[in-house]
């Protein structure tokens, strides 16, 4: 029997006048799952997941958290979902446990559950050192994971992230990329939303491409890069006679932008992983004194670019 999702989005449409942001976009994640959700700006990626969260609702179609529907739970939802926007406002004069503290209370969090709950956060976050530091103290790379800490005080089933990378150094970025590992570890869906897309391709299980409003792509980066007809690069380090072996590239017609320099030869070839074996075989049948032959895996920003066309609505 199949799990039941713990995000669903079903044919969610959402107008802002005469502004389709959210166009038939249909998805699922399980527990466990890292998703990411890529969009240039303005692609409907914030409109999606404020429709989550609850705070709009979908012209039609529906998005469920955990089975519950937005539209007609939303108070269901809320308990099993944590949303982080790109940006949270900050209070004057409260330091880390009280603005953890507060949110507990705001979740209805009582007595012992809740002292375990913000025990736990702190823990997580890393900011159980900092408890007693004013939060218009903290770097940002802290008021991140104080974010993140009070997106998850009530342990909701499924985490909502919108662009938590931004603005944050490399060491920020690693450890926040962590952190999102450990939630899925525990069992929890994260949908989240970034510009970072080598940072992406690092945690995500499935990823989802979105322009003007409409999904253009879903599943893995190796999936969706299966479904393009692309062109490989491939890098070949030669030694002897490397003159001989530009000439005998450049004479091959599936072989193009050749370009060699200090005995390594960059080339673009369209075939597949079958052809590229072929290829090297030839090469050495040739009497080419071939060292290094690879092939260059496509990255996420690859794919991103070649299944978008930069269209803004």
């Amino acid at each position: 029997m199949k799990a039941i999702p713990q995000i669903e989005l079903r044919n969610v449409h959402r107008w802002f006048g005469d502004t389709h942001a959210v166009n038939d976009v249909s998805f699922e994640v399980q527990a466990g799952e890292v998703f990411g959700y890529i969009g240039p700006n303005g692609a409907g990626k914030t409109t999606s997941m404020r429709i989550l969260a609850t705070l709009d609702e979908p012209n039609s179609g529906d998005a469920l958290v955990d089975g519950f529907s937005v539209v007609e739970d939303p108070d269901r939802v809320r308990r099993r979902l944590g949303f982080m926007p790109d940006y949270y406002g900050t209070y004057e004069n409260v330091d880390v446990h009280e603005y953890l503290d507060f949110f507990a209370r705001a979740y209805g969090l009582r007595g012992t559950e809740r002292t375990k709950a913000l025990g736990f956060v702190k823990d997580f976050t890393g900011l159980d050192k900092l408890a007693t530091k004013p939060i218009n103290g903290l770097s940002k790379g802290m008021k991140q994971r104080l974010c993140l800490g009070r997106t998850m005080i009530h342990d909701p089933s499924v985490m909502v992230l919108d662009e938590p990378a931004a603005g944050l150094d490399p060491r920020a970025r690693i450890e926040l990329r962590e952190m999102i590992a450990r939630l899925a570890d525990i069992g929890k869906a994260v949908l989240i939303s970034s510009h970072i897309l080598t940072e992406l391709a690092e945690i995500c299980d499935r990823v989802a491409i979105i322009e003007q409003g409409k999904l253009v792509a879903v599943g893995s980066v190796e999936e969706i890069s299966s479904g393009y007809q692309t062109v490989a690069m491939v890098d070949v380090r030669f030694v002897g006679d490397v003159a001989r072996a530009h000439r005998w590239l450049e004479a091959r017609e599936d072989l193009h932008e050749v370009r060699i320099q200090d005995r390594v030869a960059t080339l673009s070839h369209a075939g597949d992983e079958a052809a590229q074996a072929i290829l090297l075989r030839e090469m050495i049948e040739a009497g080419l004194e071939v060292v290094e032959f690879r092939c260059r895996t496509k990255s996420l920003e690859d794919i991103f670019l070649e299944v978008t066309e930069g269209r803004v609505q």
